[in-house]
């Protein structure tokens, strides 16, 4: 299986009001494997950058002026992208900026792309994290704080370093493996204290479990075990 997990920064919320995509950032995992190819590109939006955004990523109206419009790098987006899963966090935002690129670049005669579910499958996990951890935090900070992931070089947020996050954290809450380590208390023999907690992933290419099956006296025993309760239940 082929996915991408993909961000994107833009000049303001809503494509609606004309704001824009101006960076993309992919990374490539193929059976839940990081393949090393990545797409990466900053776009001109051809408007200016709303201040409240530009203090979320940092990205200015002078570091734009040279980039290539979104026109320029649609064709390669879309062969990245295409016939993949998306891993997105809060998908409805990203794949709304990048529905709106393409009818906008179709509207001036420039291409046609469709929309982003006519080409992708689109996996939330903003939606999955709510599901799986009810009543937490889930921004992606916050699991990365759940998850154990260092995101320290973090400042701002970036398009690429954020899908690079994104899919450490996506592969651990879907492949992850709590291992709990038990210590022995000083003193006290044969006492257990929980003192770490540490998650790993598992490994996509591990033999299957073997399957024991219980046999014909284990299952006698069993059941007389079973009717001895009852019988003490019922008196």
């Amino acid at each position: 299986m082929r996915q991408v997990v993909l961000d994107t920064e833009t000049t303001g919320l809503e494509p609606a009001q004309g704001h824009r995509v101006i960076e993309i950032g992919c990374v490539e995992l193929v059976n839940r494997k990081f393949t090393g190819r990545t797409y990466h590109q900053y776009i001109n939006p051809e408007r200016q950058v709303d201040a409240e955004a530009v203090e979320v990523h940092g990205i200015t109206d002078e570091f734009l002026r040279d980039k290539p419009v979104f026109a320029q790098i649609a064709p390669e987006f879309f062969e990245f992208i295409r016939g993949s899963q998306l891993v997105i966090h809060n998908a409805p935002f990203d794949v709304n900026f990048i529905d709106h690129e393409w009818m906008w670049l179709q509207q001036a005669g420039k291409a046609s792309y469709g929309k982003v579910i006519d080409h992708c499958q689109v996996l939330d996990t903003l939606v999955m994290s709510r599901k799986m951890h009810p009543g937490a935090r889930h921004s992606l900070d916050a699991l990365c704080k759940r998850y154990g992931i260092d995101n320290s070089h973090r400042e701002l947020h970036g398009a690429l370093l954020d899908a690079e996050i994104l899919a450490d954290v996506y592969l651990l809450m879907t492949g992850g493996q709590t291992t709990l380590q038990l210590v022995a208390e000083s003193g006290e023999k044969g006492q257990s204290q929980l003192v770490s907690t540490e998650l790993r992933p598992i490994d996509s290419n591990r033999p299957a479990l073997p399957v024991i099956q219980a046999d014909e006296d284990e299952i006698q025993r069993h059941q007389k075990k079973i009717d001895s309760i009852n019988g003490l239940w019922n008196q």
